[in-house]
């Protein structure tokens, strides 16, 4: 994402390992993927949420099993394969998801679940913008942290979807969301 022209020079990548070493206060942002070694992570929780509460933004993507977001546990799957379970229901608008068709998110080149397949609790405060199955599986959410905020989607990361359907409005919109309400810096670590 950070070789998009949209977001060049707005984005830095960084190794994750160096994580203790960055010192985030310098970033608005910081963009998890859901390849992110979660153990890791785990294990700079705090790191993570004092960056929140200073009025730090986290996007983060996948599905959670070592919990490094404030308010996160674990994910659940859906209790069978059929095709109304993986049916993605829009909840409420956002900016990143604007245009973009439900239908759309749930079927990829006419096979469902690629948007995302498994739910997370929903911290408090949370506002959920799409479930998947049912309104009460919540997918995409975002949940204040201190005077931080987390977005979370969970399932492939955000950045990957594109093409000529209305999934190609995430990135670009995603990028714009970052960059006209970042607050320390206009810049991002990925």
């Amino acid at each position: 994402m950070a070789s998009r022209p949209e977001a060049l020079g707005g984005i830095v990548d960084h190794d994750i390992y160096n994580l203790a070493t960055i010192e985030l206060d310098n970033y608005s942002a910081l963009l998890i993927g859901m390849h992110a070694d979660q153990r890791f992570l785990a294990g700079h929780a705090a790191q993570i949420e004092r960056f929140l509460r200073g009025g730090g933004t986290v996007v983060a993507n996948g599905h959670i099993a070592y919990p490094f977001l404030p308010g996160m546990a674990g994910f659940h799957t859906q209790p069978s394969g059929r095709l109304e379970d993986l049916a993605i229901v829009r909840m409420a608008e956002h900016p990143v998801w604007d245009g973009v068709s439900a239908h759309e998110l749930t079927f990829r080149r006419g096979v469902a679940g690629f948007y995302g397949r498994v739910w997370h609790d929903a911290p408090e405060g949370a506002y959920v913008i799409n479930s998947v199955g049912s309104p009460d599986k919540p997918l995409d959410f975002i949940y204040p942290v201190g005077h931080g905020r987390v977005l979370f989607h969970g399932g492939n990361d955000l950045w990957q979807f594109g093409g000529a359907e209305s999934t190609g409005r995430i990135v670009p919109q995603l990028l714009r969301w970052l960059f006209n309400t970042a607050t320390a810096s206009s810049e991002c670590i990925s």
